[in-house]
């Protein structure tokens, strides 16, 4: 296997075209949006330079993966001699099942179709093509250049030879795979949202602050990030959507996302990617200061 097809330019899309590069595939970036495509381009450089500083590539490597890249804006051109394509599009169902319609139309039949989302029903996505066979979650880690961690998802038909397969191709690119099953939130979400959920349903319940809620999960717990900075990371408006994944999948009242979090997000108020969450983030500043809301 050696020509991979990224679908969405975005924060994960462009981790991971970077690291099928870096490991040497031939990567065809995709992404309807030309603006973004170019904003990915220079992030993986820039990401790139992090890694040449660390000392774990050098300018060789960042320009012999950097010319792995091609871009494209029509979906069908970028995964026509796809082997793989993983899709990395934003987190919504419909959107998904729309993109691998297309996906099982314009790739080869032989290609097999990954999604890297982190809560979505492989067995749903899958459903959507004439190869659920070839259908498998490849759910990434942010930021992928540097978490070891990919969660493979079987879908209910996909064959042992796709799943052995994307565990030897995520070994090849330094990665740990880890194989579950496809239910609500798979192990990673599953666990991890209904943490976040109970960190901010004490905030909510006025239990603690922020600073102690996190202080206390980092020092006791060895958590490296708390909760509540963990969630303005990810996105407030992505652990909402994977809540209710988890509650209506399940329909275990334990899932319920907190009013909190529901309302912050009507806000507008989604963490890192907004400027403004449980804490406030200014450019170019590496301080962390809570929110004025929960002073």
């Amino acid at each position: 296997m050696k020509h991979i097809a990224v679908i969405g330019a975005g924060t994960m899309g462009n981790g991971i075209a970077h690291v099928f590069a870096q490991a040497g595939f031939i990567v065809n970036l995709v992404d309807v949006n030309a603006g973004q495509l170019e904003k990915a381009i220079q992030q993986i450089a820039k990401n790139f330079d992090r890694q040449i500083a660390k000392g774990v590539v050098d300018e060789t490597q960042k320009s012999n993966a950097l010319q792995n890249i091609t871009t494209f804006t029509d979906i069908t051109t970028g995964v026509q001699n796809a082997e793989l394509v993983v899709e990395a599009a934003t987190e919504n169902a419909e959107l998904k099942l729309k993109i691998f319609k297309q996906l099982d139309e314009a790739a080869p039949k032989t290609a097999i179709l990954a999604s890297n989302t982190s809560s979505i029903s492989i067995t749903k996505i899958a459903a959507a093509t004439q190869r659920p066979d070839l259908v498998i979650g490849m759910h990434f880690m942010n930021p992928v250049p540097v978490m070891k961690l990919v969660e493979i998802i079987n879908g209910y038909a996909t064959k042992q030879e796709v799943t052995d397969t994307i565990v030897a191709l995520s070994k090849q690119l330094n990665k740990v795979p880890c194989v579950v099953n496809d239910y609500p939130g798979f192990i990673a979400n599953k666990i991890l949202m209904p943490m976040i959920n109970e960190a901010i349903y004490s905030l909510y319940e006025g239990i603690a602050g922020v600073e102690e809620i996190d202080t206390i999960m980092k020092l006791g717990m060895a958590h490296p990030m708390g909760p509540l900075q963990l969630a303005d990371f990810i996105g407030l408006d992505v652990c909402l959507s994977i809540l209710n994944v988890l509650h209506n999948g399940f329909g275990n009242p334990k899932y319920a996302p907190c009013p909190l979090l529901v309302n912050m997000v009507m806000a507008g108020k989604l963490g890192v990617k907004s400027g403004e969450g449980f804490y406030e983030y200014i450019a170019g500043s590496k301080d962390l200061k809570v929110s004025n809301r929960f002073k």
